[in-house]
């Protein structure tokens, strides 16, 4: 894929909120590096401005609406993001800039590559001027920083509440994690609840094999877990921390104040062989003796 492309994105309607869910190599053609999201915009900001010579893009709007205004170095090109069960691919060098930021909007960008200031063009015409030229761009010498990340019995002392990076810009502030950097696992997945009725609960399930990184990027919820035998409550309520939750963990999600949204992160792509959805069997495959 080498255009700008509108993406659907698959909406599960559920009374208790929907979810919408970017998976690697299915709703977006490359495999995710990292995520970032951009949230506290003030009305009328600019945000991006820039080109990436060898990163894709994948922007959607978790909340709110923006424009996504791309140009390709001869004609611009405007997405207007407003649902957040569809977004935009940008592909490399493609100029980028967001704007027309609602009140509240929240917008989640999934790439395709580690951070690198080398990857960046900042000025529009050098970007024009590289676009002519051809340029090869910069590559990438990808390290493999993948570990294994297993926890023989894990309780739920082990999930633990990550502090993430906050860049504060007078347009909008901006959070971002890589893969096996400030989550301890590749992401394969992205999803997110939202339109979730206030004081709500969600959740219920626990994995095999899948971890969970849980961010409140808008409002706040609980989320209460259960390894069988203790119980532990942790409140998210910024768009900068989020808490990782490794396999084995029973996890509900309660308590959502109005206008919440839930984005995770998952180690793996979707596959319902890895739910364990009745707590009776939770027990079991733990253990536990009922």
């Amino acid at each position: 894929m080498k255009t700008p492309t509108l993406i659907n994105l698959p909406k599960i309607l559920d009374r208790r909120g929907n979810l919408s869910v970017v998976e690697q190599l299915k709703q977006v053609p490359f495999k995710i590096e990292r995520a970032f999201w951009i949230y506290d915009v003030p009305g009328d900001s600019v945000r991006g401005g820039h080109a990436f010579r060898e990163t894709e893009e994948f922007v959607v709007a978790l909340s709110g609406s923006f424009d996504v205004v791309l140009h390709d170095g001869e004609k611009e090109q405007v997405h207007h993001l407003n649902r957040s069960y569809y977004g935009v691919y940008v592909p490399k060098m493609m100029w980028r800039e967001m704007r027309n930021f609602s009140t509240n909007a929240v917008a989640l960008v999934v790439a395709s590559t580690p951070y690198a200031e080398d990857d960046y063009i900042m000025e529009f015409d050098a970007f024009v001027r590289e676009k002519k030229e051809g340029a090869e761009g910069v590559k990438f010498s990808m390290i493999d920083n993948s570990a294994e990340w297993h926890i023989e019995h894990p309780s739920v002392y082990d999930c633990s509440v990550i502090n993430l990076p906050k860049y504060e810009f007078e347009e909008g502030n901006l959070t971002w994690v890589q893969r096996n950097k400030n989550v301890p696992f590749d992401i394969k997945r992205a999803f997110y609840l939202y339109d979730i009725p206030g004081g709500e609960a969600r959740g219920a399930h626990a994995h095999k094999l899948c971890h969970q990184f849980l961010i409140a990027v808008s409002g706040a919820f609980e989320v209460v877990l259960d390894d069988g035998i203790n119980k532990r409550t942790v409140m998210l309520n910024r768009p900068f921390c989020g808490l990782h939750i490794p396999p084995g963990i029973w996890a509900a999600e309660q308590g959502f104040s109005s206008g919440s949204v839930c984005l995770v992160l998952a180690s793996e792509g979707y596959e319902e062989s890895d739910y364990i959805r009745e707590y009776s069997n939770f027990l079991t495959i733990k253990g536990v003796k009922l």
